[in-house]
């Protein structure tokens, strides 16, 4: 039995880290305030979290049917969507299915958010806690920087599998681990638990899998330059977790990844110019839009746009890191990490250097690595968000390093520590998270909300909406979809696919369809055109392709000139609650 005294300090350190654990969950719940309870806000970049919404509506549909959770043809009805080839989540909407089965996919959302902000603080504090630091203090302030830097709540808004690193420091954990552990549990169980959680993170985000193989990659070197004997000493058992991790991971992704490259709808390339978005050079001494000192106008100067603001971490905290880094510059492990920080924050700012918002001329570091593999799919913009837990941990080890300085030649105790402690305060106050901005999105049609569709849809046939966006950010039948938990299929979405049948280049959405780009053009514009009887037969034979049954139009800025459209296309339309609907079953046969 413990003694009494043993038992109070363990209850007494636990304590401790739950006051830190509710900390972070407490911001992260503060920092997604603007959607709870607010079912028809999303977050600014509102695209991205109606794709993100669809995926976690997908994972639970696909665990609740048992259907095959790597494609679906609940979107780009008929030709379907292959999942492992977009950021489908699984590796979050698998746990989240009670939650988004209960509550729906928005609070499925925004709990992966508050999980994804909270989740990798409480990792890296974990981390730090147990391996680099020897008090709590340090390891919570290293902790909050690393979950809630303005990159993290950037990214949070918008891209759940950028966000989403609570992974990466317990798989930093198991490849660089202590000789003495090493002694102690060979290669095999941590190598096996390796393993397990690369297989884990290829379903969040293989994105953020690639950034830390090649960040993990560049500190080992760093690493084995500073402290080559250490370096000789601890290689071979690190080789050997990471052969064993290697075999573990390969048998569950075998499939997943052949389905990835050549499973139906798989597509080459990207859907973009990923080399354009880049940031600036001043970005990296700017105010972030979601902080307490940010405005609009410079970061929009400054990065690709609002979820690309990696780097934006004010003068005091790269002053403070400069500090460090001179400071403790005989530890190897600094050294690893300045280098590896220095790498990062170079390639984020692509091939052709920008100052203040205009081209230099100069090329970029980035150019050097532009064309390897997976560095030619890779936005550069976000190799920044290396520079993130680099920052954390330096200040932690320097919180960490103050606290316990002693001696003779070392001034006393106290005031050199809130002297620290103050700069470090000055340095991250500016950095403080303001709740991620909201902005409004048109309910579903109750029509299809309380399932009035279900009577005229029968198996195998389509909602179709109006318009029938095949590649816009903001779709509105995938918002449907998701908040109605997948209940029917419709063509169109947000996601990329191949160009064509006998095309494999990425592009966004399905290939255009004559009838959707007419109604996608008045929707944007407002004008009825003139149409011809060849209008009318080619709105047919679309509507075919589709497999639709019925035609439903919900809220839109230029809402009557498109539903006088359709009517001239398809004949009138009827209102129902929330919107119009045409039954075009007659026409598609």
């Amino acid at each position: 039995m413990s003694p009494p005294a043993t038992v109070g300090a363990d209850r007494s350190a636990w304590l401790r880290d739950a006051l830190v654990v509710a900390g972070y969950l407490g911001l992260a719940v503060l920092v997604t305030s603007g959607q709870w309870g607010h079912p028809w806000r999303l977050f600014h970049q509102a695209g991205d979290q109606i794709l993100f919404e669809w995926m976690l509506a997908h994972a639970a549909h696909a665990v609740v049917e048992g259907e095959n959770p790597l494609f679906s043809t609940g979107l780009n009805a008929p030709d379907g969507v292959n999942l492992m080839a977009n950021t489908s989540v699984l590796g979050l909407g698998v746990p989240l299915t009670p939650v988004t089965v209960l509550f729906g996919s928005q609070v499925a959302f925004c709990v992966a958010v508050v999980c994804c902000l909270a989740g990798t603080a409480v990792a890296w504090y974990v981390l730090l806690r147990r391996r680099l630091v020897g008090t709590r203090a340090p390891a919570a302030v290293g902790g909050l920087i690393c979950g809630f830097a303005p990159g993290m709540i950037a990214q949070a808004g918008a891209h759940l599998h950028i966000a989403a690193q609570f992974l990466v420091p317990a798989i930093l954990a198991l490849v660089f681990r202590p000789a003495s552990e090493t002694r102690r549990h060979g290669v095999w169980r941590p190598g096996v638990g390796l393993g397990l959680l690369l297989v884990w993170q290829v379903f969040i985000g293989e994105e953020v899998l690639v950034f830390l193989v090649l960040a993990a990659g560049v500190f080992a070197l760093g690493y084995a330059l500073a402290d080559r004997a250490a370096a000789r000493r601890l290689a071979p058992a690190l080789f050997g977790r990471l052969a064993v991790a290697a075999g573990v991971a390969a048998v569950p992704l075998a499939y997943p990844l052949w389905f990835q490259f050549h499973g139906p709808q798989h597509y080459s390339g990207m859907a973009f110019a990923t080399q354009g978005f880049q940031l600036d050079v001043a970005s990296f001494t700017a105010s972030a839009r979601q902080t307490v000192l940010g405005d609009d106008w410079l970061p929009g100067l400054l990065s690709p746009n609002p979820t690309e603001e990696n780097s934006f971490f004010g003068p005091g905290l790269l002053v403070l890191a400069v500090v460090i880094v001179i400071w403790q510059w005989r530890r190897p492990l600094v050294r690893a990490l300045a280098a590896c920080g220095v790498v990062f924050a170079l390639l984020s700012l692509g091939g052709e250097l920008r100052v203040d918002g205009e081209a230099t001329g100069i090329p970029g570091p980035y150019r050097l690595v532009g064309g390897l593999p997976l560095l030619d799919l890779a936005v550069p913009a976000r190799f920044a968000l290396v520079c993130v837990p680099v920052l954390g941990v330096l200040v932690a080890l320097s919180l960490d390093r103050v606290r316990a300085a002693r001696g003779p030649n070392v001034a006393p105790g106290l005031p050199v520590r809130l002297l620290w402690a103050g700069a470090v305060a000055a340095a991250l106050l500016p950095l403080i998270p303001t709740p991620i901005r909201v902005v409004p999105v048109a309910p579903v049609p109750a029509f299809l909300a309380a399932g009035g569709w279900r009577p005229l849809v029968p198996p195998g046939r389509t909602v179709v909406a109006v318009p029938p966006v095949t590649g816009a950010g903001r779709s509105p039948v995938m918002l449907w979809s998701a908040r109605t938990g997948l209940a029917f299929a419709a063509p169109g979405g947000y996601f990329i696919g191949p160009s064509g049948p006998d095309d494999p280049a990425a592009r966004w959405g399905a290939p255009d369809r004559p009838t959707s780009v007419l109604l996608r053009q008045v929707a944007e514009t407002g004008v009825v055109p003139v149409l011809s009887d060849a209008d009318r037969r080619q709105a047919v034979e679309d509507l075919r392709h589709w497999r639709a049954a019925v035609v439903v139009l919900g809220h839109l800025e230029h809402g009557d000139p498109v539903r006088r459209t359709v009517d001239d296309l398809l004949g009138p339309g009827r209102p129902v609650d929330g919107g119009w609907l045409w039954d075009v079953r007659d026409h598609v046969g």
